[in-house]
C-alpha cells in the first residue's frame, strides 16, 4: 500500500524544531518499559461474558508479540501492508499491534459492531491484506461473516480467527511457540520497523456525517497529543488506566493502550462495558484514571452508590464527545470522589482541548477545555474572518497532533495553505481561551432567519427526569425554510409527550421561537460506535417518514 500522508512532511521541520514531535514510536516506549521493569504487571484484560482474566508482564507481552510478528511474517505481511483487526479490548489486540510495529505493518482497527456494509467499504478502501476477527463476539459469528466477504475483497489474503479451532486460528498462526525460532526476525524488524513519521495507523472516521474516511496517523502525530495530555492531567507510571471504551476507537486505542505504554502505567481492559464489573475493578485494581463518554460516568456513579464499592483511587474521569450536564458532574464528585474533566477532540486530532484538574468544576460543565501545547484554535465567520471572543463560528485547528490526511482522498483533507484544519464544528472561545462546542456546522437549524441554539435546547430537554437521550434536527418547511424536530429516548418505564416537552421548555423560560415543533419518541437513536448520535441518519429518517425522499 502507498500512503499519501501529504500533511506530514510540510510541517515536519517546524514540529521537530519546536520539540512538538517526540520522534519516538510505540516500540521505543515499549522497549524502555521492558528494560526498566520486565517482570512488572503491564496488562490485565477481562472478558465480561465469562469472567476470564488474563495478566501479562512487559516481558510476556514482548515474547508473545515476537511470536505474532513471526507469524505475520510467515503469512507474507511486511512493511506498509495493512492488517485490519476487529477484536474487542484484549491482550491479543495489544500484542497484535506491537507485532505489527515490529514489522512496519500498518494497523487498521475496526469496531466489532461493524457488519458487511461498513466492512466491505473499509477493507476494500484500505486494501487490507489480513483481517483478524473473533470467532464469536456477543453471539455473532465474525468468522462466517469474514469468510463470506472474501470473494469481494481481492486484496484480502488471510482471515485470522481469535478463539477459532482450525488452521486459521490466532493461536495456530500467531502464537505457536515454534515461531520463536524464526530466523533473521530481529534483523527484519530492525530494517522495516520504520520511524516516527511513517504511517502506523489507519482508522476510519465514525461517520456522523456520512461515508467514513480513512484517517492516517504516525507515531509523531499521536504522541504529540499524548505527551502534553499526560502532563496536563498529571499522569505517570504509578497510575492504573481502566479502558472499557473500544480500542478500535481512538479513545480506547490512544488513551487505553498507547498512553499507559508511554507512561509505564498498568492498563486494565474490559472487552465490553459492564457497570458492576467496572465498579468492582476500580476498587480491586485501584484504578486511578479512565476516559469514556458521559453514560459510562453515570453508570459508574449509580453502581458505586448502589453497591458501596470503594472508588477512592479514581482521581480523574475524563469525558469527551458531548456536553456534561452539571448534575452528572456534581453527582460523580459526591459519590465517586473523582475529578470530572471535559475534553474535545476528533479522530483526526486526538483530544486537543482539556480542562485542567486544578480548574473549578464549572469549567467542565460549561466548557470543553483549552488547547494543549502545540495547538492553535480559530473561530471563523461565514466569510472566513476570525471572529471576536465569545462569538460562535466554525472551529479551525492547527497543530502538532493533526493527522496525515485521508487515505486516497487528499482533496477532502480540509486543511488550507496555512495549515488550518476545518473541524466542521461550531464553537466559541472565551476570554481565557476555553472553548465550547455548540454543534456541527451541518447541525445548524435556521428557522425564519433565526439560528436555533440546538445544543442549548438539547441540554434543557436532557434535564427532564423522563429523558434518557435527545437529539434535535431540522426538517424542511416551505414558509420558514426549516423547523426543528426533537428525537427523544425516554428512560425505562417513563413516558414523554409533546405537552411534556413544551411544559418543560416553558418552565426553563426558553424562548418560544426555539421550541421544537415536532417530537419523535424512539427506543434508540442511531449512533456511532463511540456513542455519538448520527444526526444525518435522523434527518434522512425524518425526511423519509414525511414523504420528502
Amino acid at each position: 500500500m502507498k500512503f499519501d500522508a501529504v500533511l506530514i512532511e510540510p510541517r515536519r521541520a517546524r514540529m521537530e524544531a519546536e520539540g512538538l514531535w517526540p520522534g519516538k514510536t510505540l516500540l521505543d516506549y515499549f522497549e524502555m518499559r521492558l528494560a526498566e521493569k520486565p517482570d512488572a504487571l503491564a496488562l490485565t484484560a477481562f472478558t465480561v461474558a465469562t469472567g476470564a482474566r488474563a495478566d501479562l508482564t512487559w516481558a510476556e507481552m514482548d515474547r508473545l508479540s515476537w511470536r505474532a510478528a513471526a507469524g505475520l511474517h510467515r503469512l507474507g505481511l511486511g512493511k506498509d501492508d495493512v492488517l485490519a483487526c476487529q477484536l474487542s479490548n484484549s491482550w491479543q489486540f495489544v500484542v497484535l499491534y506491537i507485532a505489527c510495529r515490529k514489522l512496519g505493518v500498518v494497523f487498521n482497527p475496526l469496531m466489532p459492531i461493524f457488519r458487511e456494509h461498513e466492512l466491505l467499504f473499509m477493507l476494500r478502501h484500505g486494501e487490507a491484506k489480513a483481517f483478524v476477527v473473533p470467532k464469536l463476539f456477543r453471539g455473532f459469528d465474525h468468522e462466517a461473516m469474514a469468510e463470506g466477504m472474501r470473494g469481494s475483497l481481492p486484496d484480502l489474503e488471510h482471515v485470522i480467527v481469535m478463539g477459532g479451532s482450525g488452521a486459521n486460528s490466532f493461536d495456530a498462526l500467531l502464537q505457536d511457540p515454534a515461531l520463536e525460532a524464526t530466523p533473521d526476525l530481529r534483523a527484519i524488524s530492525a530494517r522495516d520497523r520504520g520511524d516516527a513519521n511513517d504511517v502506523c495507523q489507519l482508522i476510519y472516521t465514525s461517520g456522523t456525517t456520512g461515508e467514513p474516511k480513512g484517517v492516517m496517523h504516525s507515531a509523531n502525530t499521536m504522541y504529540a497529543n499524548l505527551v502534553p495530555y499526560a502532563e496536563r492531567l498529571g499522569l505517570g507510571a504509578g497510575d492504573v488506566v481502566l479502558m472499557a471504551s473500544p480500542m478500535a476507537h481512538q479513545t480506547g486505542f490512544m488513551y487505553g493502550f498507547l498512553l499507559p505504554v508511554m507512561l509505564g502505567a498498568r492498563m486494565v481492559l474490559m472487552d465490553s462495558w459492564d457497570r458492576v464489573l467496572g465498579a468492582q475493578l476500580v476498587a480491586q485494581e485501584r484504578v486511578s484514571f479512565t476516559m469514556a463518554s458521559t453514560p459510562f460516568l453515570m453508570d459508574l456513579s449509580t453502581t458505586v452508590e448502589e453497591l458501596g464499592t470503594d472508588s477512592s483511587s479514581l482521581r480523574i474521569f475524563l469525558c469527551a464527545g458531548t456536553a456534561i450536564p452539571g448534575a452528572v458532574v456534581e453527582r460523580a464528585q459526591r459519590i465517586l470522589g473523582t475529578k470530572v474533566i471535559s475534553a474535545w477532540g476528533m479522530t483526526e486530532n486526538g483530544a486537543v482541548t482539556l480542562v485542567s484538574p486544578s480548574d473549578p468544576d464549572e469549567r467542565s460543565i460549561n466548557t470543553d477545555g483549552f488547547p494543549l501545547p502545540g495547538i492553535e484554535l480559530q473561530v471563523r465567520g461565514p466569510d472566513g474572518q476570525v471572529l471576536p471572543t465569545g462569538q460562535e463560528g466554525e472551529l479551525y485547528v492547527r497543530g502538532c497532533s493533526n493527522f496525515g490526511g485521508y487515505l486516497k482522498r487528499p482533496h477532502l483533507n480540509n486543511v488550507d495553505d496555512a495549515g488550518w484544519f476545518d473541524t466542521g464544528d461550531i464553537a466559541r472561545i472565551d476570554a481565557q481561551g476555553y472553548i465550547r462546542i455548540c454543534g456541527r456546522s451541518k447541525d445548524i437549524i435556521i428557522r425564519g432567519a433565526e439560528n436555533i441554539p440546538v445544543i442549548e435546547v438539547e441540554s434543557i430537554l436532557f434535564k427532564h427526569p423522563a429523558v434518557q437521550s435527545v437529539a434535535i434536527v431540522g426538517y424542511p418547511d416551505e414558509r420558514l425554510g426549516e423547523r426543528a424536530c426533537a428525537f427523544v429516548v425516554p428512560k425505562a418505564g417513563q413516558d414523554f409527550s409533546f405537552d411534556d416537552m413544551q411544559a418543560h421548555l416553558k418552565a426553563h423560560h426558553l424562548a418560544v421561537q426555539y421550541w421544537p415543533e415536532r417530537l419523535e419518541v424512539r427506543q434508540a437513536l442511531p449512533s456511532t460506535a463511540s456513542g455519538k448520535i448520527q444526526k444525518f441518519a435522523l434527518r434522512k429518517m425524518l425526511r423519509q417518514e414525511m414523504g420528502l425522499e
